[in-house]
């Protein structure tokens, strides 16, 4: 009788299926019981190499834990409700479960975490971009499922983090297209003659965001001091259910059949017809008699940095008092119909304003303007980084105003203007190039040899 062997030693046999089997003790499963590895192979070369894997992989604290893997889906599902959850903020988060639904679950959902290879990516990058995706839409993706793959890979649910193996696509920068200062001042003269006058000028003047320009509250506004403090910022979250059932509670807005080629109840849709529902979908929070945590909502900045305070131009006191005594005046006329937010900016009933709306404004202002089309971010932050560096302003302070924390992306913030170019190529060809003197009416001996000017009588005569 052989003695028997340790608990941690594997074993390696010939079954009587014909098959070389060997089995691995990989350390103890969540019950308390042996986790006991087994791997087959045709050859005892080929079991034995299989065995000094997994040896290899528990030594190193490599093994994955057992039990079956779950999916892609499901994973992200569980990634997105409890651990992403805990960290995101509401809007970066609902934009995770929106690229997650839409791209990553119909891509590669169905695939184990485990069996995900990189050409499964490759193949779902290839084909969102085949459907119209946008580069950076891709690469937001990629990285999506890439820190979800790497919570799985730290937690030893699988040996490697495919992500890691694709390069996703590259994102050209989107070049800014900033006010020029008589573009800005043109803009500002079409504001004036609105009574939202000042949400531009700090917007634009100012350099703020624009949930940080609408979530300005008057608690947060040292007139004295000359300071804004933007502690919150205004954003538009999605609704979430209330309820215990979710896909009973939206079951009459389901819609499991795509729409026809022609289909007339979305024409009006810019993004085209929504994408049928799942069978086990969950979403119409909207409608859920007891939905919490969307509409407009005071959320906290993102970073730290961006809650610094910001000096307030004293050119801009007197035009906040006026508005605040403006404001003052709206309030008392609506009288029990105003709905106090302490906002700065707000709608007649003293509601905060809607950043649709607000975009939909500053489209109205370009046109009126006559300025050429260009994104909200160009005509505020853009525009104040880069006129702050023609007016002289260095990188450090010009960082500090729009608080940034790397002065790396404050020069991506700030356009260089072909009129200042001109003036320092000047100035540098001034000094390398001097300009010739002025001739004058004095004139000088010419100094000359002896010799010369023997020479010079010897031709004469």
């Amino acid at each position: 009788m052989s003695p028997r062997k340790p608990n941690m030693d594997s074993s390696i046999y010939f079954g009587a299926d014909g098959w070389w089997h060997g089995r691995v003790t990989m350390g103890v499963k969540n019950d308390g019981g042996p986790d006991r590895r087994h791997r087959r192979a045709k050859t005892e070369p080929e079991i034995q190499r299989k065995v000094e894997e997994l040896e290899r992989q528990r030594d190193e604290g490599r093994a994955t834990k057992a039990g079956r893997k779950p999916t892609v889906a499901q994973w992200m599902g569980t990634y997105l409700t409890d651990i992403a959850s805990l960290k995101l903020k509401p809007r970066s988060l609902d934009d995770y479960w929106s690229k997650t639904r839409n791209d990553i679950i119909p891509g590669v959902g169905k695939h184990r975490i485990d069996k995900l290879q990189p050409e499964h990516l490759e193949r779902m990058y290839r084909a969102m971009l085949d459907a119209g995706h946008a580069p950076s839409h891709v690469l937001k993706v990629h990285r999506i499922l890439s820190r979800a793959l790497k919570i799985a890979h730290r937690r030893r649910m699988i040996v490697e983090n495919v992500a890691t193996l694709v390069d996703p696509p590259t994102v050209d920068e989107i070049e800014a297209n900033p006010f020029t200062m008589s573009e800005a001042k043109a803009f500002l003269l079409a504001a004036a003659k609105r009574p939202r006058f000042m949400r531009w000028v700090v917007g634009v003047g100012m350099g703020f965001r624009q949930g940080e320009t609408l979530g300005l509250r008057w608690k947060y506004v040292d007139l004295d001091a000359e300071l804004f403090h933007p502690q919150w910022q205004l954003q538009r979250l999605t609704w979430r259910h209330g309820c215990e059932d979710p896909k009973k509670c939206g079951r009459r807005l389901h819609r499991f059949e795509p729409c026809p080629p022609k289909c007339t109840t979305h024409r009006n849709y810019t993004r085209g017809c929504p994408q049928p529902c799942t069978q086990d979908c969950t979403r119409h929070a909207s409608a859920c008699p007891e939905r919490r945590g969307g509409g407009l909502a005071f959320t906290r900045p993102k970073t730290k940095k961006s809650r610094n305070e910001v000096p307030i131009p004293p050119p801009f006191i007197p035009y906040l008092l006026e508005h605040k005594a403006q404001q003052d005046e709206a309030r008392r006329a609506a009288g029990e119909l105003w709905q106090e937010h302490d906002a700065v900016f707000t709608r007649p009933d003293g509601r905060p304003l809607d950043p649709r709306a607000d975009w939909e404004e500053f489209k109205e202002l370009l046109e009126e303007a006559g300025i050429s089309d260009r994104r909200l971010y160009d005509g505020s932050r853009h525009t104040a980084g880069t006129i702050l560096n023609e007016l002289g302003v260095d990188m450090p302070t010009i960082m500090e105003i729009l608080r940034h924390t790397q002065i790396s992306q404050t020069r991506r913030y700030v356009k260089g203007r072909s009129t200042l170019s001109k003036d320092a190529m000047r100035r540098i060809g001034d000094v390398f190039m001097p300009e010739p003197e002025p001739a004058t009416e004095t004139r000088t001996e010419t100094v000359d040899s002896k010799a010369a000017r023997a020479r010079r009588r010897r031709r004469v005569r």
